[in-house]
């Protein structure tokens, strides 16, 4: 059976392997969290891109092996489940991994609304609200009238936001004053590393591959190639971002407009056109995020709520529509933009998906053997990760403590709720069984 469905599964190229992995990272998280980067680090911002680039391009290396030897739609959570079983452990990354999706709509919603406010005059709270719920309203709606919607425009949106920033780092590379990057520009070691840690979240989407795996022709071969291609790629063009961006507007004048700072890395090469194109481009950018977001989301919740980690609610679906995981999507997402401001919710998010990353890459170190890693990449992977989340935590509880304490609050939540539904729902707390 699996072979003739394979035979009529319409295959993906390397190509688009490598597309889906760039285009799950250059979302709305370059728009959002380039300000901070810049407020933090100051001269020392391509850094703080290098640095959260290794520990993507390492967990990368773990996404590649086990994608290969566990080719699945499930992606993270079957590794996850893979090494560590079906138990509180799995479980409660299941519900995080959920919850940090949700987070992460949050950021392109808010993000949306920074870059859609510079096209007005007069701005104010109501109209930010506003923004932010428009941003998040319409793309439920098209995720709850077809799934065939979502897909269709995703290709053209990701191949116009590369070039729109290939070109503002094309025709901004001229106006670089390098003197801007001397280390008399650098904020502290502790504060460029940490920044690192907080834009994170802009490399999150390259593990989106695993999900299409058992779709990417030669998986093998393939595989392996697009995340590494995929993730060094977006590396580069952050670099080159920060450095145009840095190198062309004053650091006071980012810190001053960190909401919407990728629009005035244009304005020296292309004046106020470059500033509203790239303005159009965010806001094409974190849209388009947030409808793909809430797709997978929704999916992820039907796929763990089968799984039976998550109320049946999750799996009411019509028309192949999950209804009920697009309608909870929308209703915790409106709820979570609307009260953090734009940092705080890059902070949770980067801190999120370290955590699952750091997960992954102990699953790989755990299954090293049967999936042909060497065991000293993963090894690192999983101390940089760990230690990346460590230091990103550390200065969060410096700077904005309530950050932490919503982030500890999603974790505490997603084990408690793993606790009681497997105790009093599945009968169980530690291990499913399977009829």
């Amino acid at each position: 059976m699996k072979e003739k469905e394979g035979a009529y599964m319409k295959k993906i190229t390397l190509f688009g392997a490598i597309s889906i992995g760039i285009g799950g990272m250059v979302g709305g998280g370059i728009f959002a969290v380039l300000g901070d980067a810049v407020s933090l680090a100051h001269g020392a911002t391509p850094i703080t891109f290098f640095l959260a680039g290794v520990i993507a391009f390492l967990t990368a290396y773990s996404y590649a092996k086990l994608s290969v030897a566990f080719q699945s739609r499930g992606g993270t959570v079957i590794f996850i489940d893979k090494a560590f079983g079906h138990n509180l452990l799995s479980g409660s990354v299941n519900l995080m991994l959920w919850l940090s999706y949700l987070v992460t709509i949050s950021l392109y919603a808010v993000a949306f609304a920074s870059y859609g406010a510079t096209f007005f005059s007069h701005t104010s709270s109501l109209l930010h609200h506003l923004l932010i719920s428009f941003a998040i309203l319409l793309p439920a709606v098209i995720n709850l009238l077809s799934a065939s919607l979502v897909g269709k425009s995703e290709t053209f949106i990701v191949t116009i936001k590369v070039a729109i920033l290939i070109l503002v780092i094309a025709l901004g590379m001229s106006h670089v004053e390098y003197t801007n990057f001397s280390p008399s520009h650098y904020e502290s070691s502790f504060s460029i590393v940490a920044a690192g840690m907080i834009i994170f979240v802009a490399y999150e989407g390259f593990e989106l591959i695993a999900n299409a795996a058992q779709s990417i022709e030669e998986p093998s071969k393939n595989l392996p190639r697009a995340f590494f291609l995929s993730v060094g790629i977006v590396i580069l063009l952050y670099i080159l971002i920060a450095v145009v961006t840095v190198g062309t507007v004053n650091v006071q004048k980012l810190i001053e407009a960190k909401e919407y700072a990728l629009a005035l890395a244009a304005e020296p090469s292309l004046g106020s056109f470059g500033f509203t194109l790239v303005a159009v481009a965010a806001l094409l950018s974190t849209f388009s995020a947030i409808n793909a977001t809430i797709f997978g989301n929704a999916r992820l919740g039907y796929v763990i709520a089968k799984d039976g980690e998550l109320p049946t609610l999750f799996e009411y679906e019509r028309a192949q529509v999950p209804i009920a995981g697009v309608l909870l999507t929308l209703f915790f997402s409106l709820i979570l933009s609307n009260s953090i401001n734009l940092e705080a919710i890059a902070i949770i998010a980067s801190a999120g998906f370290l955590l699952i990353f750091f997960i992954v890459n102990l699953s790989a170190l755990k299954l090293y053997k049967s999936i042909n890693a060497n065991r000293y990449i993963v090894s690192l992977a999983s101390l940089l990760s760990f230690l990346a989340l460590c230091i990103l935590l550390l200065h969060t509880y410096k700077t904005n403590p309530k950050a932490v304490t919503i982030f500890l609050m999603f974790i505490v939540s997603s084990v408690v709720f793993e606790l009681l539904y497997g105790k009093m729902v599945r009968g169980h707390i530690f291990q499913r069984k399977y009829s």
